[in-house]
């Protein structure tokens, strides 16, 4: 039997589970050409509007998720957005369960705080404290790691990678990998969650297709990673194309996640606006 969760604590997991990104990534250009090559059919011709493909597994202890995509901006804006910590917290702040993201003087650490989806004070949202990594910099390969060995719920070993190779001039190639791990605890709190608020959310991957044609799409725990994955690969797409305008990159987040609402939609565009408003303002007071 799913474990009974009150709704705060349903809505708490379904906020904290989109914080694990990745698994091993071989951290050369190589390796994301052959998978560019190999995805080439699948970013020409999909669902999404746009060249972007996205793929998940589950393990007994393991969830994954990746979004690989064309951007249309040049690699060196790509290296440029990635490579400093300060710009990841502009990236992270955009997806609404996101209420702080604060990088300390240390040089290598992130501090987020994930919460519910609605406004909260931000000491009640719980922090998770990421590592970030430079894994390589190179002119034709960036790949950035954020670990935290630990999360809320029973899950660890978060962890988010991207990285990225030049296609042209304009574009580039992007690979997002999310993915965390878990224990007993957390497993039965998503089952309660995906039994009762999560039931009716899916994700992108069209797992069957019945004679009338409708795609019948991924659900569970998967359909969770999925919905996370493609919300933190729009806040890059968004920070891309607005990296000196918050306001702008909030609206760009809305609009792009609303393309999907069968699998994004949460909040009225004001509602969302005005929260990032003053979770950005909130930020960048507890940074200055």
């Amino acid at each position: 039997m799913p474990m009974k969760l009150p709704p705060f604590a349903r809505a708490f997991l379904a906020a904290v589970i989109g914080w694990a990104l990745a698994g091993p990534v071989q951290a050369d250009a190589p390796s994301l050409k052959a998978r560019l090559a190999a995805l080439q059919q699948a970013l020409a011709k999909n669902a999404f509007g746009r060249p972007l493909h996205i793929e998940s597994t589950e393990t007994s202890g393991d969830i994954k998720g990746d979004v690989h995509a064309v951007v249309a901006h040049p690699f060196a804006d790509v290296v440029d957005a990635l490579k400093s910590r300060g710009n990841w917290c502009d990236i992270l702040i955009l997806p609404f369960n996101v209420k702080q993201c604060l990088a300390p003087d240390d040089g290598r650490s992130l501090k987020v705080r994930i919460g519910r989806k609605f406004d909260q004070p931000v000491e009640d949202a719980y922090e998770v404290d990421f590592t970030y990594r430079m894994v390589d910099q190179s002119p034709n390969h960036i790949e950035v790691h954020l670990n935290a060995a630990a999360g809320p719920l029973g899950t660890r070993d978060y962890r988010i990678v991207v990285e990225a190779i030049p296609i042209d001039a304009q574009h580039a190639f992007i690979r997002l990998s999310y993915a965390y791990g878990f224990g007993l605890a957390a497993r039965l709190a998503m089952q309660g969650y995906l039994a009762t608020t999560g039931s009716d959310k899916i994700g992108f991957s069209v797992t069957d297709r019945p004679a009338n044609g409708d795609p019948v799409y991924v659900g569970g725990v998967r359909g969770v990673i999925e919905r996370n994955a493609m919300r933190y690969f729009l806040a890059i797409d968004a920070y891309l194309n607005a990296p000196d305008d918050a306001d702008r990159r909030a609206l760009d987040w809305f609009v792009a996640s609303e393309r999907y609402p069968r699998q994004l939609h949460e909040m009225a565009q004001a509602t969302y606006l005005e929260m990032k408003r003053r979770e950005m303002r909130r930020q960048e007071k507890a940074g200055s």
